[in-house]
């Protein structure tokens, strides 16, 4: 049994059900757009149907992609649909993407579910995911032992349940990733502008966030340990 399962054994609580109003149905389309063929190259777009979490204004909302096409310069725009107000959104505005399953009930679920998960705070993230930062700190630990130094946010389930993880333990990990305490340990790693794994900080790198996060989080039990 490795270090992080015996801590998760003494730390571990019971996570919370997610409890939330109701939504509206969803019926998940496959349709995709069609790339064409000319001289353009056109960036991979996402499925319509698929559900986000996205940015505009400076304001973070999830929604379902309605619409998608490309536009002369090869870049993907798509309609969302949020809480029933229509956004039209470049590619760079997605910050992350969960593909909509094809049963309703199952749909239905799943949005639920990410709406509560995108309004939840740090703390209620980790009591949900049973990660405390004692298990996030082993975690960076394994990582910065790996040739890669990288985890993900599905590799960080696996490495602290045993199993894994399923489309919104990704994307709740994804967020206490991007935490400020997880950036203690962790910087992020980008591809295509958006935030997909989490590089490993060296320790003195680590002690040094450490110091600063916790003159800014005096009251964090993390600063405590």
């Amino acid at each position: 049994m490795n270090r992080i399962a015996v801590l998760f054994l003494i730390l571990s609580t019971n996570a919370q059900a997610f409890v939330g109003p109701k939504v509206v149905s969803y019926r998940c389309p496959s349709t995709e757009i069609q790339a064409k063929k000319d001289d353009v190259v056109q960036q991979r777009a996402f499925a319509v149907g698929t559900f986000v979490e996205f940015h505009e204004k400076k304001r973070v909302h999830v929604g379902k992609i309605t619409s998608a096409e490309h536009k002369s310069n090869g870049g993907a725009r798509y309609s969302v649909d949020s809480e029933g107000k229509h956004y039209s959104i470049a590619d760079k505005a997605i910050d992350y993407a969960i593909p909509c399953p094809t049963s309703p009930a199952q749909a239905n679920k799943l949005f639920h579910e990410f709406e509560e998960a995108q309004h939840a705070s740090d703390k209620e993230i980790q009591s949900k995911l049973d990660i405390s930062p004692e298990l996030l700190e082993m975690a960076w630990e394994e990582a910065e032992e790996d040739e890669s130094h990288t985890l993900t946010p599905n590799s960080l389930v696996e490495l602290v349940h045993s199993h894994a993880a399923c489309a919104i333990e990704k994307y709740m990990a994804w967020k206490l990733l991007k935490s400020d305490m997880a950036h203690v340990f962790f910087k992020d790693l980008k591809d295509h502008g958006r935030i997909v794994a989490f590089r490993a900080k060296t320790r003195k790198a680590v002690d040094a966030a450490k110091e600063t996060f916790c003159k800014n989080h005096q009251d964090d039990d993390f600063c405590y340990v």
